[in-house]
């Protein structure tokens, strides 16, 4: 059957020279799109190994079972170290999301990978950051002091079950736009939302001009940088 979405994929490798970000769309015999970004917490060869492995399995699970499973299926392949354990230990973040034709699109994540939604003409985001950051300003720190520990995440891969992860839906007919902290730690929110009024109708080129305009920091390091469209047909 012609799918009722359009997506697109795009990724760009930072200043540590391997990409430990990967994201992968799946289509369903009935239509459903699964989707999922994995963003490795840290760099090794095992990490960049395993990575794209965890964005198919998730998208695919995403598809068929919805993104709950999706995240769940990716948890379970970081969560067991294997039999000859690796240091540092292998571990992500992610945000998985279903979406149908005419349904709302479900989401899933843990960490701070994110996921946005686009009516058309704002653009809102439905994830809160599952790090140190977001505790602290939640309980009153000023956000200049809490921003200091924004690389700490609470929950992660290894931490996922249905207890633990949070799950938002996203209206029927928005476009979704999901994120790894590379794309939206180094673009503002009013910079991402003018990219997407620009190319909403040309998914390929909304993902790429993301990537593209993702700055290094301060310190001159830049993050590898992925995101991920799921936009109506």
């Amino acid at each position: 059957m012609p799918s009722s979405f359009v997506t697109a994929v795009a990724t760009r490798t930072g200043t540590r020279g391997t990409n430990a970000d990967a994201a992968h769309t799946w289509t369903a015999a009935d239509g459903a799109v699964g989707a999922a970004v994995i963003d490795g917490i840290g760099h090794s060869d095992p990490l960049h190994d395993l990575v794209p492995v965890l964005a198919v399995a998730a998208a695919r699970t995403s598809a068929t079972d919805g993104a709950l499973s999706g995240l769940l299926t990716a948890s379970l392949l970081v969560r067991d170290p294997g039999a000859v354990p690796v240091t540092p230990r292998v571990d992500a973040v992610a945000v998985t999301a279903r979406a149908r034709p005419g349904h709302a699109t479900w989401i899933c994540w843990a960490g701070d990978a994110r996921a946005y939604g686009w009516d058309g003409t704002t653009l809102t985001r439905y994830t809160t950051d599952h790090n140190v950051t977001t505790y602290l300003t939640t309980h009153g720190i000023p956000a200049e002091i809490a921003d200091r520990f924004a690389n700490r995440i609470n929950i992660a891969l290894v931490d996922a079950s249905p207890a633990t992860v949070h799950h938002v839906t996203i209206p029927a007919g928005h476009l979704v736009l999901l994120t790894s902290d590379g794309i939206h730690d180094q673009i503002t929110h009013d910079h991402m939302q003018h990219l997407v009024a620009k190319h909403a109708n040309t998914p390929r080129a909304l993902v790429q001009s993301l990537t593209a305009v993702a700055q290094p920091d301060h310190d001159g390091y830049r993050d590898d940088a992925t995101t991920l469209v799921i936009a109506p047909a």
